[in-house]
C-alpha cells in the first residue's frame, strides 16, 4: 500500500514509529484529517545549523523520519540555520558555545543540501535559510521578540538550570537561540517540527510563539539520539565517534561492523528501513543462538552503506572486509606521494602524513600492538625506515590502508 493512500490514523502510526515523543497526538491527528479533507499538505520542518561541513548518521535518524512525511504527501522544509549558527545552540551544553563567523557558516552550509538529498527527495524539499526573516528583524525586532518570554521560563530549561546551580556562566546571547528557533516556526507557518530529544525545549518554543502570533500551534516530534561508535556519547564529529553520510562505502561498512553487538540493535531500530517485525525476528534468532550476531551486523552494514553509496559499493565493501581478515588489502585505497630525504622516512611519519593516524605516537602504539603492516608484513620496530623511490601499501589498524610512493 502506498503511504500516500493511508488513513489518518495509519499516517499517525507511521509518524510515531521509532519516535521518542509526539506532542500533541490528538492535535496531530486533527491536522492530518484536515489535510486530507482540504488537499493541503502539512508543513513539516527540520532545522539544522551548519556548525560543521558534514552530516552524519545521527542526523539521518531525523532525516529518515522527514522522508516519511514526504512519502505521505506532505511538504518538507529543510531549514539551514545560517542565522541561528551565529548564536550557537546551547542545548545539552555545560559551557558557552562560541559563536561562529558568517563566512565559516556559509562555507559549511554549501554541502548541506546535497548531503540531505541522500535521504530526502530533492524535488519535494523546500530549502530555506533562517537569515531570510531573522536578518530583517533588526535590533528593534529582536527586542520585541525577547519581550514575549520571561527569564524565569527560560531558566526552566534543564541545561541552563544546571549551569546556574554549578556557577557556570550563561551568556545573554544564549537566551536568544530558542527564541529565534521558535520564530522560525512562525515565519514558516510550520504544522510540525522535528528534532532530537535534546531539542524539546526549542521545539516547544515554536508552539509558544505561534500562539502569541495568532497561528495554529505546531506539533513537535522528537527522535532518539543515535549513540556514537564509542557506545557512550551521542554521535558527534567533535567526539570523533561518527559515521559521515559522504564517507566511502568501505568506511561506513567498517565502522558499522566496529560497534558492539548490544549497540547494533539500537542502530537497527533507528537506522534500518526493515519492518519492525523483521528486525524483531532477527534479534530473536540471535538471542536464541540460531543466528550469529555478526551476520546480523553484516546485513545492517550492507544496508546502510548501500543507502549512502550504492549496492555495488556496499557489496564490494563487504568483500574487502572479508578479505582483510586473511590479510588481503582492498582493491581501492587512497594513493599518496610523499617527498622524503635520501635516506628514506620513518614508517610512523609516513603513516601520519598519509592521514592513516592522527600522530606518530598513535602509529608507534599500533606497531607495538602488531597492528601496523607494510606490504602485508607486520612491522615490529617503530624506528623502521622505508626507502625512497618505492611504492608501499601501508596498513594502520584493521581498516585503514594507503598506497604510498616515497619520492
Amino acid at each position: 500500500m502506498s503511504l500516500a493512500n493511508l488513513s489518518a490514523q495509519q499516517q499517525l502510526d507511521v509518524m510515531k514509529r521509532g519516535c521518542d515523543e509526539l506532542l500533541v497526538e490528538t492535535e496531530m491527528l486533527a491536522k492530518i484529517k484536515k489535510s486530507m479533507a482540504t488537499g493541503k499538505p502539512l508543513r513539516a520542518k527540520l532545522g539544522l545549523d551548519p556548525t560543521r561541513p558534514d552530516l552524519h548518521l545521527g542526523h539521518s535518524v531525523v532525516l529518515n523520519k522527514l522522508r516519511q512525511f514526504q512519502d505521505l504527501g506532505h511538504t518538507v522544509i529543510f531549514l539551514v540555520g545560517d542565522f541561528t549558527s551565529l548564536i550557537g545552540d546551547p542545548s545539552g551544553r555545560n559551557d558557552t558555545r562560541p559563536p561562529l563567523d558568517r563566512e565559516q557558516i556559509i562555507e559549511n552550509a554549501k554541502t548541506y543540501h546535497a548531503q540531505a538529498s541522500k535521504v530526502l527527495d530533492p524535488e519535494k524539499t523546500e530549502i530555506r535559510y533562517n537569515s531570510e526573516w531573522s536578518d530583517p528583524l533588526g535590533a528593534a525586532g529582536m527586542i520585541k521578540l525577547a519581550s514575549r518570554y520571561t527569564v524565569a521560563r527560560m531558566m526552566e530549561r534543564e541545561d541552563f538550570t544546571q549551569r546556574f546551580k554549578n556557577g557556570v556562566p550563561i551568556a545573554i546571547h544564549e537566551f536568544l537561540y530558542p527564541l529565534m528557533q521558535g520564530y522560525d516556526s512562525v515565519a514558516l507557518h510550520a504544522d510540525i517540527e522535528l528534532g532530537g530529544t535534546d531539542q524539546k525545549f526549542n521545539l516547544l518554543m515554536g508552539r509558544t510563539l505561534q500562539a502569541q502570533y495568532g497561528q495554529e500551534q505546531q506539533c513537535i516530534l522528537t527522535m532518539p539520539l543515535l549513540v556514537g561508535l564509542d557506545g557512550v556519547e551521542k554521535m558527534s564529529k567533535s567526539k570523533d565517534n561518527y559515521i559521515g553520510l559522504t564517507e566511502p562505502a568501505s568506511e561506513i561498512f567498517g565502522k558499522v561492523m566496529s560497534i558492539s553487538d548490544e549497540l547494533m540493535w539500537n542502530y537497527y531500530e533507528l537506522l534500518s528501513f526493515k519492518p519492525v517485525a523483521d528486525i524483531a525476528a532477527v534479534k530473536a534468532r540471535c538471542d536464541s543462538k540460531q543466528m550469529n550476531p555478526r551476520d546480523a551486523k553484516v546485513a545492517l552494514a550492507i544496508e546502510i552503506a548501500a543507502r549512502f553509496s550504492s549496492q555495488a559499493d556496499a557489496d564490494r565493501a563487504f568483500a574487502e572486509f572479508e578479505a582483510r581478515k586473511t590479510g588481503a588489502a582492498p582493491e581501492q585505497m587512497p594513493e599518496v606521494t610523499i617527498h622524503c630525504a635520501e635516506d628514506g622516512m620513518l614508517a610512523t611519519q609516513i603513516a601520519k602524513q598519509a592521514d592513516l593516524v592522527a600522530s606518530t605516537g598513535e602509529a608507534g602504539r599500533l606497531i607495538e600492538g602488531r597492528g601496523f603492516k607494510v606490504d602485508g608484513e607486520v612491522i615490529e620496530d617503530r624506528h623502521v625506515k622505508l626507502a625512497k623511490g618505492k611504492t608501499y601499501v601501508i596498513q594502520a589498524g584493521k581498516r585503514k590502508f594507503a598506497r604510498v610512493t616515497l619520492s
